[in-house]
């Protein structure tokens, strides 16, 4: 087993914990990693983007002038792509761009981001902490004291209303549970701080 930075519930540094290797001790794939991360930025995309072709521009679909002898260029009803007003050629539709990945590899490729992110030594483990004044910042201070600034993960191991209610002002502060986060919340972090509480929810999703 293999060790993490641990702080307590003030930000003081309280030694280190010895951490799963099932959960922060494998070697990474990286491109079956990079699959994962696709799929999950794909899922997030909402999918309503619309133009109007042709056929849903209003206007009359007579023929503006005879085939021939005019001079002009043919054409036929008013709304050609190539027309300002007219309508759009190819252009977006909604569609679903989810991807389908097995659930193997979305489970792999959690422990994979883990695992990178433990190596660099990005994460950290803190106490399960609770402040006599839920104020945003006391939640700062917390995580300044830790060295967590910027673009910080903090996974806790059940919803908290208060911790939530206090991280939300924060630039930069993700703040998810432990059965919700996933390897592209990981790897977009600076610093992911880890609750001690959430860790046997990560070992379970991992084992």
């Amino acid at each position: 087993m293999s060790t993490l930075p641990l702080f307590d519930a003030s930000g003081a540094a309280a030694g280190e914990m010895a951490v799963p290797a099932t959960v922060f001790g494998a070697e990474p794939n990286e491109s079956a990693l990079h699959q994962a991360v696709l799929a999950e930025l794909a899922a997030q995309r909402q999918g309503t983007h619309a133009a109007r072709p042709r056929g849903d521009v209003s206007g009359s679909n007579r023929k503006l002038w005879r085939q021939k002898g005019t001079g002009r260029a043919r054409v036929g009803d008013r709304r050609p792509p190539h027309w300002t007003g007219g309508g759009v050629a190819m252009g977006p539709q909604p569609r679903s761009h989810r991807q389908r990945i097995s659930k193997r590899l979305k489970k792999e490729s959690l422990r994979w981001a883990l695992s990178a992110q433990a190596e660099a030594g990005e994460v950290l483990l803190v106490e399960p902490f609770e402040f006599t004044e839920m104020k945003t910042r006391s939640l700062a201070a917390l995580l300044r004291a830790m060295g967590a600034e910027g673009r910080v993960l903090l996974v806790l191991g059940e919803r908290n209303e208060d911790i939530l209610r206090c991280g939300r002002n924060l630039p930069g502060l993700v703040v998810l549970r432990a059965a919700e986060v996933n390897a592209h919340d990981v790897l977009s972090a600076r610093k992911v701080v880890i609750c001690t509480d959430a860790l046997p929810v990560l070992e379970a999703r991992l084992s």
